[in-house]
């Protein structure tokens, strides 16, 4: 294992610089962190809230030492993080696993939820001459998670946000992945990345084979570890913290069986994916 790797696994305690509330169950977390501050766009890291457990979460932004998670209100721990503010201490490990290759040309993406976290970064990272589309899907209006942010970032680079709400109360009535096949058929893309609840991303996945399309997907799946021993978050042959969480359009056709279809529970046993 290289000096990297073990410096990354290595916890370390730091303070929360700051608690941005974004919808009613999403709260962006803020500290200073050297090592996650290199994490590349989809790497993810291990949230510690002391005396309750640690939680995978995506790299949201990381610069100038600095690194910000996007946190929604699930479970026992993102509970107790939410009721964390500024000044209170977290651990933290990571960065950890693969990150998105950087393409130029024409881009789409497609994010839903939480999954907006690692496309944003991405979007910084990205090279401005990049044609792109981000389309983006939630229940409401008001869980439309960094819009203004992402539209800044947009406009800066000549690119399109396309907004769908479940409700209507926002852009296109519906889910993300409705506009997709207008989308694919008027233009021709180079690449698409994609991230969110895995049902949408297996759909995002049978649209770009398809149209013969690479993509680039973030799994999300049960974490423990975040290297590779303990097995929880496998995935066919693959584990998600270690051979991910991005994985490729070859990749994601091995998969295809399990993908938006089935996981593994807290108890090893395999359950339908809801």
């Amino acid at each position: 294992m290289s000096a990297y790797r073990i410096a990354a696994n290595r916890y370390r305690t730091t303070r929360i610089e700051s608690v941005k509330t974004e919808s009613g169950t999403v709260k962006i977390f803020a500290f200073n962190d050297r090592v996650c501050a290199k994490a590349k766009p989809g790497q993810f890291l291990m949230l510690w809230i002391p005396g309750v457990d640690e939680i995978p979460l995506s790299v949201l932004d990381a610069q100038d030492g600095a690194v910000s998670v996007a946190v929604r209100k699930v479970g026992e721990a993102s509970r107790a993080l939410h009721m964390k503010d500024e000044g209170d201490m977290v651990g933290v490990r990571g960065p950890f696993g693969n990150s998105f290759a950087l393409h130029n040309g024409r881009i789409l993406m497609v994010g839903g939820g939480t999954g907006i976290a690692p496309l944003f970064l991405l979007n910084r990272k990205l090279a401005g001459g990049s044609e792109r589309i981000f389309v983006m899907g939630a229940k409401t209006k008001d869980e439309l998670l960094l819009m203004k942010d992402l539209e800044a970032i947009l406009s800066e680079r000549k690119g399109k946000l396309v907004t769908t709400t479940e409700d209507g109360s926002c852009g296109i009535a519906g889910v993300c992945t409705d506009p997709l096949e207008q989308l694919l058929a008027n233009k021709d893309f180079d690449m698409i990345y994609t991230c969110g609840p895995e049902k949408m991303m297996r759909k995002v996945c049978d649209l770009a084979d398809q149209h013969k399309i690479p993509i680039e997907a973030s799994l999300e799946r049960l974490m423990r570890c975040a290297i590779g021993l303990c097995g929880s978050c496998a995935i066919g042959k693959y584990r998600v913290c270690k051979d991910g969480p991005v994985f490729s359009s070859a990749q994601l056709r091995e998969i295809r069986g399990e993908l938006g279809v089935s996981k593994l529970d807290a108890a090893g046993r395999r359950v339908p994916l809801t």
